[in-house]
């Protein structure tokens, strides 16, 4: 009976690796320009809560463009820190910059979108271009992605950006975030198919065309998601624009958190949002994640432990191919067990606490 569930989970274990193996043929990276000819106007939008510590790195690399914006917007939204200072400063060496000072958060919006929302109010150029302020895009960054949006002319593109990770909790469980997308989503259907469905964004790196931004409602009409780049996506491709998963790594990275409590609560708001609060999407996906790395090692001693370990080979090569995007140190992948034991724990913490109603807290403010 052990031999036969582990024989299961070998097939199920090649079916994703041909199904990573597939994505990756198709997760294309923008081209490598440093000279553009592009006449197009890129808006560059910036929301910044509390970001005393992101905000000027974030900003010299976007004055540091090799093909400059047409314009950069940083809405300051009520930080309490040194992030007003720091804008101030930047006005005063840099006429490209406009800094905006958030209005009051409406019941019905949360604290992003209705950031987002009132910085497109402001832009004036033919594509907007949000970043988070912990995003960093390399020299060339905006350059690189001219082409593709002359070519695409209208509707969405993201990417993920390469995540910087410094703690041993954050190269667990960080890197996740791309495993869940290159397991479950065919990246060719997110690019060939106007499917809702098949959809996947980064709010670090979303780049959308005005007309097409205005005419599907913008952050407007998804002003209560908590997973808002996501929604963002699904809106332009349900109004029948274009949609484009780029592979930005080489031209963008971040570091999203910093520190087990910074990536517990970070994962913790995002998961059950991310799977449209289903209780049965969550724990399909957690099982099946248990039932592929966790339970073979559990058979150590009662099957043969050739087959174990050709298991756990598989599930590390898996991982190894898609860290290698981000390049996570090569040694993390062997901790797959360890990273997919994190990621269920904070899914089911996600997951209760929604249920619970004790909602999120994040930045100084609280999501139910």
């Amino acid at each position: 009976m052990i031999e036969a569930i582990l024989i299961v989970i070998s097939i199920l274990l090649v079916l994703q690796l041909i199904l990573v193996l597939w994505n990756k043929r198709y997760f294309i990276g923008a081209p490598q320009h440093d000279d553009s000819t592009s006449h197009l106007k890129v808006s560059v939008l910036i929301p910044a809560r509390n970001e005393e510590a992101n905000i000027d790195a974030c900003l010299t690399h976007v004055f540091k463009q090799s093909k400059m914006p047409y314009e950069v917007i940083v809405l300051n939204d009520h930080s309490t820190d040194q992030t007003s200072e720091i804008l101030d400063d930047w006005q005063n060496k840099q006429d490209k910059l406009k800094v905006l000072d958030g209005k009051s958060l409406p019941e019905d919006w949360l604290g992003k979108s209705f950031a987002c929302y009132q910085l497109s109010q402001e832009a004036s150029g033919d594509w907007f271009l949000f970043l988070d302020a912990d995003t960093r895009i390399e020299e060339h960054a905006i350059a690189s992605l001219l082409p593709v949006l002359d070519q695409q002319q209208k509707g969405i593109v993201s990417g993920f950006p390469r995540q910087i990770t410094k703690t041993l909790i954050e190269k667990l469980v960080v890197p996740m975030m791309m495993v869940t997308i290159m397991l479950h989503l065919p990246i060719k259907w997110v690019q060939t198919r106007q499917d809702y469905r098949f959809a996947a964004a980064h709010g670090g790196f979303i780049a959308v065309e005005k007309a097409s931004y205005q005419n599907s409602g913008g952050h407007k009409a998804i002003k209560s998601s908590l997973v808002d780049d996501m929604e963002l996506f699904k809106l332009i491709k349900k109004s029948n624009d274009p949609a484009r998963l780029l592979k930005v790594d080489d031209i963008v990275s971040m570091r999203m958190y910093h520190g087990f409590r910074s990536v517990w609560l970070g994962y913790q708001k995002n998961m059950f949002a991310g799977v449209n609060r289903s209780v049965f999407l969550l724990v399909v996906v957690m099982v099946y994640y248990f039932v592929l790395f966790i339970l073979p090692l559990m058979f150590i001693g009662q099957a043969s432990l050739t087959l174990i370990a050709l298991l756990y080979l598989l599930g590390v090569i898996i991982k190894m191919l898609i860290d290698v995007t981000n390049k996570v140190p090569f040694w993390i992948s062997f901790l797959m067990p360890i990273s997919v034991l994190l990621f269920i724990a904070i899914g089911v913490d996600s997951m209760i606490r929604s249920l619970t109603k004790q909602g999120y807290n994040w930045k100084g403010r609280r999501y139910s």
